[in-house]
């Protein structure tokens, strides 16, 4: 089991939002990892994502890279923070009201991939969400990954 490397801060049960998903995917890691980190993609099977761009141009996320998108109706400054091939890639997302720690996992299975993704968020905009609409953000990462099943 490839387990997230949290920082401090983001971990859960410090960070006042914290949400869970999973899926398992007829499609192996390679396959799947593929499509997650061909961040320009993303728009084309997660209708909350768009205006992807990776500084320095390409695709792909790599370690270390910073990208600029919008998500949740936020414009965000991401950087990749933890990037192993195949197992797990994880980002430090900022915008105006939010900060975010979002992490993939991906395990093989006898039949596919599990795939697990948590995100845990800091600032007013984040607490709102989670108040006012507290399903939004797992309704949103669940479609994430039924989109990413389909395109795997």
């Amino acid at each position: 089991m490839s387990d997230i490397r949290w920082p401090p801060r983001f971990a859960p049960g410090t960070a006042p939002v914290h949400v869970v998903n999973a899926l398992d995917i007829a499609a192996p890691p390679a396959a799947v990892w593929a499509k997650l980190v061909r961040a320009t993609g993303w728009p084309d099977y997660y209708a909350n994502a768009s205006k992807v761009r990776i500084d320095g141009g390409g695709e792909d996320l790599t370690a270390g890279a910073t990208f600029r998108w919008r998500t949740f109706d936020v414009d965000l400054v991401t950087t990749v923070e933890e990037f192993v091939p195949e197992q797990r890639v994880a980002w430090l997302a900022r915008g105006v009201g939010v900060e975010a720690y979002h992490a993939w996992r991906l395990e093989p299975t006898g039949t596919g991939t599990r795939v697990v993704t948590e995100e845990t968020q800091y600032g007013a905009l984040a607490r709102l969400g989670a108040l006012v609409m507290p399903r939004r953000m797992h309704d949103w990462h669940q479609t994430w990954l039924e989109g990413l099943a389909r395109v795997a």
